[in-house]
């Protein structure tokens, strides 16, 4: 029946599926910035090659990992220590300890459920 709740194992595969998804997604447009892009920190200016490479990530300027615009417009390569800085700074700027007075930082965009519930309904019954 439609109305009856999702088993375990759907959802465990259902899960499964959003995260290849996420995966796929993510390795797509970190592939099309490291054809953009030199291999270099837009921070620290550090140069990366050979296995190094895995230590640069691509950050989205806008902070919304559904902005991925073929030219690459809304990123930037940075290293894992300039990113994981660049997003503690946002951090607290969200939480009010990094700005002065009443200035906020735009909230964020990327909603990693927004769709979930369309996909739990697309599910074929597997009666």
């Amino acid at each position: 029946m439609p109305d009856e709740p999702a088993s375990d194992d759907d959802l465990r595969e259902l899960v499964a599926d959003a995260r290849r998804a996420s995966a796929d997604r993510l390795r797509g447009f970190r592939a099309r910035a490291l054809e953009l892009f030199p291999p270099v920190c837009a921070k620290c200016g550090r140069e990366f090659s050979g296995r190094h490479i895995r230590e640069l990530t691509v950050h989205h300027r806008d902070h919304n990992h559904d902005n991925n615009p073929p030219d690459g417009s809304n990123w930037e390569l940075l290293c894992l220590y300039c990113h994981e800085q660049e997003h503690s700074r946002r951090d607290a700027a969200l939480a009010g300890t990094g700005s002065s007075g009443d200035e906020r930082a735009p909230r964020a965009t990327y909603q990693p459920f927004a769709r979930l519930e369309q996909l739990v309904k697309k599910r074929p019954d597997k009666s």
